[in-house]
């Protein structure tokens, strides 16, 4: 199993690279194929929800038939498929395609692995164990920042995407050979998602499971970019930089967040305090906007770093989910974690085309706002919900 939860990280690795590496293409895909910002808001919102779609399929196919069949072969039709899609696009309809076969074959690779964590190991691991598979993917941003801007000017980023087609299909075939799926619950217990839907503890913490990962998803995955090109009119490789900084800093936060529910005996308000800093840190973003681009740059780290509550909310939730709904029930929570982004994204696309024409920073403003209040309304109903503890 060692080997095969290695893979599953690595999957996990090519997952969050996929979700982040528009921003630091902005410039090369806008010179190639025309595709602007709002273009790619909305591949990238396609990509979130295509990923968000299919959680229901994945979490009964986790359930059913395991993680091991479950991630290899959508991985390997959907990523690999899509990275080559992508690699010989022609325009805007290759790019949103190419992202929509992408979020596909991602799906499922982080449940898979959180599926095994619940079904074999002791609960009071399993945040520790989820951050720490979230971690070991967050190098994912980091290879979507500064090295993918540099592999661009390099090779080009039609080579890149071959390279990454060619991953896609070996981690794949990997997880097909190596993965071992656990043994299933005892008994004929039988149930599907409406028995979920019908606790109404979960409905204090959907929707903060919505919002809380979209500061992070939409800054990163793709507004970094146009942002600090746009307002400071920083280089290629000066936005690499500044993503590199970002995913270090929500590097940092996951893995501090793993130990906390357990060292403070509460996951309800490590989670609270995190995205109330996150809150906090974008009202600051709006506040100092267009002051200068490395004051920016180091917010967005600390949106990063306090941001990566997403495997303490999972956490909470997988403390009222029956066994054997295990893998319904963090795919449910996943589809509204990753779906939120997606949402989040199509809407901040028409928010920066709506405010454009006037100062270079009030479209970024009014997305960073967009994403601010939704935070601040998740985090209202967040506090009524009851605590698990670690």
């Amino acid at each position: 199993m060692q080997i095969g939860l290695f893979l599953l990280a690595l999957a996990y690795v090519l997952s969050q690279f996929f979700r982040a590496f528009l921003a630091v293409l902005t410039a090369p895909l806008q010179a190639d194929l025309g595709a602007g910002p709002d273009v790619l808001a909305t591949a990238s919102g396609l990509w979130f929800l295509s990923f968000a779609a299919m959680q229901i399929p994945v979490g009964w196919a986790l359930d059913t038939l395991g993680p091991r069949r479950t991630a290899g072969w959508l991985l390997l039709i959907g990523g690999a498929g899509g990275a080559a899609l992508f690699a010989v696009a022609q325009g805007p309809l290759y790019i949103h395609a190419a992202m929509l076969l992408i979020g596909i074959g991602c799906s499922p690779v982080l449940m898979a692995s959180f599926y095994i964590f619940a079904r074999t190991f002791p609960p009071a691991r399993f945040a520790t164990l989820a951050a720490m598979m979230i971690g070991v993917g967050t190098l994912g941003n980091l290879i979507s920042s500064y090295p993918m801007a540099f592999a661009a000017d390099t090779i080009g980023w039609r080579a890149s995407l071959w390279v990454l087609a060619a991953a896609c299909a070996a981690v794949a075939l990997g997880i097909l050979i190596s993965v071992n799926d656990p043994a299933k619950p005892e008994g004929e217990a039988k149930g599907s998602l409406l028995d979920l839907l019908r606790m109404p503890v979960l409905w204090l913490l959907l929707p903060i499971m919505f919002v809380n990962y979209a500061p992070i998803g939409a800054v990163r995955g793709l507004w970094i970019g146009p942002y600090l090109t746009d307002v400071f009119a920083l280089t290629v490789s000066q936005v690499g930089i500044a993503t590199l900084a970002m995913s270090l800093a929500m590097i940092a936060g996951t893995l501090a967040y793993g130990p906390l529910d357990r060292i403070l005996g509460t996951r309800k308000w490590v989670v609270f305090g995190g995205n109330v800093m996150t809150t906090a840190l974008l009202v600051l973003l709006i506040a100092f906007s267009a002051t200068d681009p490395w004051l920016s740059v180091a917010i967005m780290a600390g949106i990063g770093f306090f941001g990566a509550s997403f495997p303490v909310i999972i956490a909470h939730a997988r403390g009222f989910f029956p066994d054997h709904l295990t893998g319904r029930g963090v795919t449910l929570m996943n589809l509204f974690g990753i779906g939120g982004v997606g949402v989040m994204q199509f809407a901040s696309g028409r928010i920066h085309t709506s405010w454009s024409g006037g100062a270079a920073d009030a479209p970024y403003v009014a997305i960073f706002a967009f994403l601010a209040v939704a935070l601040a309304i998740g985090l209202a109903i967040y506090a009524r919900s009851r605590d698990t503890t670690g």
